[in-house]
């Protein structure tokens, strides 16, 4: 039931690669080979789905214990921990400070160091004399930085309306749960191809006719 929410603590980890990724392409561009190698790519990929299930597996084994007595219909179409957590008559204060930790290890710590490295790849930028260079290489960063945006914004914001939106209507947390499910996703592919010369001009194309 919480596969859903494995993927997503695995994609967090994907998009603080993919800043590493950049980050060694610009600043350390000679030591690139040297530095991400195949055994050590594939090293970081376990880590991220090992890292995803701890987190993630401790949350429906907390939820077992509870005793349900409200609403069982579910806010979303896939089982989020916090609007489980609703229905039950039982405390949950175990499970909201358990929760809150595991965003704050993932989103929290993943978007800080992927921050962190934007701001070296930043100093390295302004450092080249050639503008054209500079932004060459800032060119290389925008599709990370939208699939970063895209995925962020949607999870911090379903988890903020879920912690202290209590007011909020339920067609506002159904569309900010769909958003977070399908919007990165669908998104991410025409994020990284849009820059693609041959797909733009097949996309101008469709749309002229």
């Amino acid at each position: 039931m919480f596969f859903v929410h494995s993927l997503s603590k695995i994609e967090s980890f994907v998009l603080l690669f993919m800043a590493f990724d950049r980050f060694i392409a610009i600043c350390n561009p000679l030591r690139f080979t040297s530095i991400l190698t195949p055994p050590r790519i594939s090293k970081m990929g376990l880590v991220a789905v090992v890292r995803s299930v701890a987190l993630i597996l401790p949350l429906p084994i907390l939820l077992k214990w509870f005793r349900y007595c409200r609403d069982n219909v579910l806010t979303h179409s896939y089982c989020l921990h916090q609007d489980i957590m609703k229905a039950a008559c039982s405390d949950t204060s175990v499970n909201s400070i358990y929760g809150l930790f595991v965003k704050d290890i993932t989103v929290g710590l993943d978007s800080f160091l992927i921050f962190l490295s934007y701001v070296m790849i930043l100093k390295t930028v302004l450092s080249i004399t050639s503008h054209r260079e500079c932004l060459r290489a800032l060119n290389t960063c925008v599709s990370h930085l939208c699939a970063v945006l895209l995925f962020y914004i949607s999870d911090i914001g379903l988890s903020l309306i879920h912690r202290f939106g209590n007011s909020s209507t339920h067609l506002l947390q159904i569309i900010l749960g769909y958003i977070y499910l399908l919007v990165p996703p669908l998104m991410n592919p025409i994020v990284y191809s849009v820059k693609s010369k041959y797909l733009r001009e097949r996309i101008i194309r469709a749309f002229v006719k």
